[in-house]
């Protein structure tokens, strides 16, 4: 005989320590069984995109960093590409290098997060430090070329701030020779551990189809065997010059998202050794007026950023102001996917599947 039961509202967040920020997600379960999943999103709004309304193009540089605080640098060149694109100014090639060097090393500093991040929420605290400990060699560097550790505001109108510190290019050499012993160390330690495949295999399946559907981008995509890397497909800076691959797995399960972060920073590391080897002479910056105005317009400017298409939407009225801005996170399209990864599982799942997306919250709400 079948028992009666009902169904039961549960929020999870927002100062769950497994939700990646201050998210909330109601969950709709019977039992422990999710019947559905409704992110509830908008504690970290910031304002940042009307924040652009009210500052001059130069002025809004450093708030560029804040969307994505794991990818500060591609968003920093992102908003920088876009008023490039507008004015026409052209960038002088060293700086090109420069930007790329220092996305790529960006991109392996936020999986770095990630894959720490999702083997504390596994259970794996080991991991969480072995990755921060590699990550903070990352942030040595852009310490000497910046003078942040989070947020850099590197990324200049033009070009770069600053040109490398003369043991930038010995530290960096260093740190690409060391960094596929580490990896394969995580491999060891917790790819193929038993516990973590079991927790991850199967899990949280997403189809190219419903991936399509959502908008999802990056190495979330990819993870469903699709393999659209903007830095392949429409290649910008100087992205066409270096050779690398664009991973992909077919699985689509959390499994397959957390070995596509670990395979995407064996091929930034190619990136990088190019980079340091055709390493151009001459400046790092290009002369630029003293008061930025963009003809009226707009334009949609689009780079591949750690978690995905992160896009700027960019309408000017000829002023030194914008007259709006809109971002296009790659986190708020692949949070909406969410509750279709995640019904039919258990609750304890939830974590595994979330952590597995690689969230930055405050991306979501801006």
């Amino acid at each position: 005989m079948d028992h009666p039961t009902e169904q039961l509202l549960v929020h999870m967040g927002p100062q769950h320590p497994s939700t990646h920020g201050v998210l909330r997600l109601d969950l709709t379960l019977d039992g422990e069984r999710i019947l559905d999943c409704e992110p509830v999103i908008g504690y970290l709004h910031s304002s940042l995109e009307k924040l652009a309304e009210k500052r001059t193009y130069v002025q809004y540089i450093p708030f560029s960093d804040r969307y994505d605080y794991l990818s500060s640098m591609h968003n920093n060149w992102l908003y920088c590409r876009a008023i490039e694109t507008r004015l026409g100014i052209e960038v002088p090639r060293r700086a090109e290098y420069l930007r790329v060097l220092v996305a790529e090393l960006q991109r392996i500093a936020s999986h770095l997060v990630f894959i720490g991040t999702f083997g504390n929420d596994l259970g794996a605290w080991t991991l969480f430090l072995y990755a921060f400990r590699e990550r903070e060699l990352i942030i040595d560097l852009f310490q000497a070329i910046s003078g942040g550790r989070l947020l850099y505001n590197y990324m200049r109108f033009g070009g770069v701030k600053a040109d490398l510190t003369p043991d930038f290019e010995q530290k960096t050499r260093e740190f690409v020779a060391l960094l596929p012993g580490r990896l394969d160390e995580y491999d060891r330690l917790f790819t193929q551990n038993r516990i973590m495949v079991a927790r991850t295999r199967g899990l949280g399946v997403l189809t190219p189809e419903v991936a399509f559907a959502y908008g999802c981008t990056g190495p979330n995509l990819r993870a469903s065997g699709v393999g659209y890397d903007l830095r392949k497909v429409r290649p910008y800076g100087v992205y066409s010059e270096f050779d690398f691959d664009v991973c992909t797995a077919e699985e689509g399960d959390s499994h397959a998202r957390f070995r596509m972060r670990v395979a995407e920073c064996r091929q930034s590391l190619r990136i990088i050794e190019q980079c340091l080897d055709g390493l151009p002479s001459g400046p790092v910056r290009a002369k630029t007026p003293r008061v930025i105005k963009v003809p009226p317009g707009e334009a949609y400017t689009a780079l591949e950023s750690s978690r995905g298409e992160l896009g700027c939407y960019l309408v000017s009225d000829g002023s030194d102001t914008a007259y709006r801005l809109k971002w296009r996170g790659p986190s708020f399209a692949n949070l909406q996917v969410l509750p279709e990864l995640v019904r039919g599982h258990l609750v304890a799942d939830v974590i595994a599947v979330l952590g597995s997306i690689d969230l930055v919250v405050p991306e979501v709400d801006r």
